[in-house]
């Protein structure tokens, strides 16, 4: 499982891990109660890299106001001796997430916009598809992903890297329609935050980047961190991106996203987070600095600290795989900038990221004064997973469990189980039929309201089908049955192969075509199902 949903339901609430058949809660509870030796955090990280086919992992601990631990482990990228450490940067993804909430939170404490202020009195053009939604929505909304939008919607208009500016995405947001009503349910969204990214820049008379380097990263001492990929020109202590390709990890390419630097800019390394979390976990407050007026230094009031990590929105709890039946919370909410649960009695804020070759996990247990952050090159839920429990179990006084083996194991079934459900696909397809028309006839423009166009040509024998604001999505048609083909895309890493569906009028002409991921753990964010791609009429001559 190396998916981004498959890493948010690990880490988060095991919300949509499926339930097995009758299994009794003392058996899950045993199983999760297996004995495991004592913590070591070198000897756990290593076990996690080998266990979970992981290059490189950074580390952050604090605890009681104290810094314990930013190290790292493994190599920056696989097949070089350049080792992990504590400066090595990561990009972080959706933990950046947190960064935008701060920089609202903090104009709110300057009078500047409110939580509840309508979204148009601070970006006049905003528009979504339903006029109410337009009216209603708020600056909090933003941030809650209870907007109606659908798990992903849009994602496509930035992921993998597009030519679309901010701009452009906010503009097409009027042509994603919804999924359910207004404020109706929890559904993950980057769009919105894309667009809180963009107040902020407004508000600050600069880029996103150069409000956060001005208002957060500068004064909490993160002289690391960086808004861009551009940014880290010349610094060799990068970590490099990590993908799977046909089941075997492999060195990729970075996935550059300046459209979309409010939901993702952020990357950072161990010693920056861990001032990060210090700030979060002390209610705003600037360790050791004094404001102008000689008060302690705040980031953020106290106000917005709590505002921050109260539940704005349900999230559903499901039942968890019974090896992971003790990390089964008992609420489940999102924040703002933040998921927030339980875990052994104790409320948790959270949050994990994922990129193209990234992922990344902030985990903090106020009561405890406990945080913890993951960085990983590679595309492995799992291992943040394991590591995460292992720490906290630590650091909360409970009897350790192995973690490693048990996330491990629900990994590899699940694993398992897609497999065989796409082999049962294959069998049962109609193998021998054939297309309606000839392939030739499949050939051109076809064009959705939100994203755009994509282009079906012939290139010698080869069908391709590519994505014309996405220039790395572009792959192969093979037939699969009937009118419906599945794209091979070349870039191999994505692991996002998908269906394609064509359907015929009645004089047998095309008039729409459907898409869907071929596998379960394709990413949410190759949100294909979203797409309704009508045939582009030739002009007239």
């Amino acid at each position: 499982m190396h998916t981004l949903a498959a890493a948010l339901v690990l880490a988060f609430s095991s919300t949509t891990l499926p339930a097995l058949a009758a299994d009794p809660a003392p058996a899950a509870a045993a199983v999760a109660a297996a004995p495991a030796p004592a913590f070591d955090l070198e000897r756990d990280v290593n076990s996690a890299l080998k266990t979970f086919d992981v290059p490189g992992i950074a580390i952050a601990i604090v605890k009681d106001g104290q810094v314990i631990a930013t190290r790292g482990f493994g190599v920056r990228k696989l097949g070089e001796a350049a080792p992990v450490d504590s400066k090595t940067l990561f990009e972080v993804a959706s933990n950046s997430k947190g960064f935008t909430a701060a920089a609202l939170a903090m104009l709110v404490d300057e009078g500047k916009l409110a939580w509840d202020d309508p979204v148009t009195k601070h970006l006049p053009g905003f528009q979504m598809h339903d006029s109410y939604v337009t009216g209603e929505m708020t600056i909090r909304d933003l941030l809650t992903h209870r907007s109606g939008l659908g798990l992903g919607a849009g994602d496509l208009l930035w992921w993998p890297t597009t030519t679309f500016s901010t701009d452009e995405i906010i503009e097409k947001l009027r042509y994603i329609r919804p999924a359910t009503s207004f404020r109706a349910s929890y559904a993950y969204d980057n769009l919105l935050y894309i667009v809180a990214g963009k107040i902020i820049a407004d508000k600050a008379g600069k880029s996103w980047g150069e409000a956060m380097h001005e208002r957060i990263l500068a004064p909490l001492g993160m002289s690391g961190t960086t808004t861009s990929l551009a940014e880290n020109a010349g610094n060799p202590d990068v970590a490099n991106a990590h993908s799977k390709i046909n089941g075997k990890i492999a060195a990729v390419k970075s996935m550059p996203v300046p459209n979309a630097v409010g939901a993702v800019g952020i990357n950072t390394n161990a010693e920056d987070i861990a001032k990060w979390m210090m700030v979060l976990l002390d209610g705003g407050k600037i360790a050791g600095a004094v404001g102008k007026d000689g008060k302690e230094a705040r980031l953020f009031s106290e106000k917005q600290a709590n505002e921050m990590w109260t539940a704005q929105t349900p999230v559903k709890i499901g039942e968890p795989k019974p090896e992971l039946a003790a990390t089964k919370p008992n609420f489940s909410a999102y924040g703002l900038g933040f998921q927030l649960r339980d875990y052994r009695g104790m409320k948790v804020a959270m949050h994990g990221g994922a990129l193209q070759g990234f992922y990344s996990r902030v985990l903090m247990v106020p009561q405890a004064k406990l945080g913890v952050a993951i960085l990983t090159n590679a595309e492995n839920g799992g291992a943040m997973t394991a590591l995460q429990w292992r720490i906290v179990d630590h650091y909360l006084g409970a009897a350790p469990s192995d973690w490693i083996a048990l996330v491990s194991k629900v990994e590899q079934d699940q694993h398992a189980a897609e497999l065989k459900k796409q082999e049962k696909a294959s069998g049962a397809r109609a193998a021998k039929s054939t297309p309606s028309l000839p392939l030739a006839a499949y050939d051109g423009e076809y064009e959705d309201a939100w994203y755009g166009k994509v282009v079906i040509r012939h290139e010698g024998k080869k069908q391709i089908l590519s994505f014309t604001r996405t220039p790395d999505l572009t792959g192969e048609l093979e037939h699969w049955q009937h009118d419906t083909f599945i794209v091979r895309w070349k870039e191999r890493n994505f692991n996002a192969d998908a269906y394609v569906t064509f359907s015929l009028n009645p004089d047998g002409s095309i008039d729409r075509v459907k898409m869907a991921p071929v596998s379960a753990e394709t990413d949410f964010s190759y949100d294909f199902q979203d797409l309704s791609l009508a045939p582009v009429k030739a002009a007239k001559k």
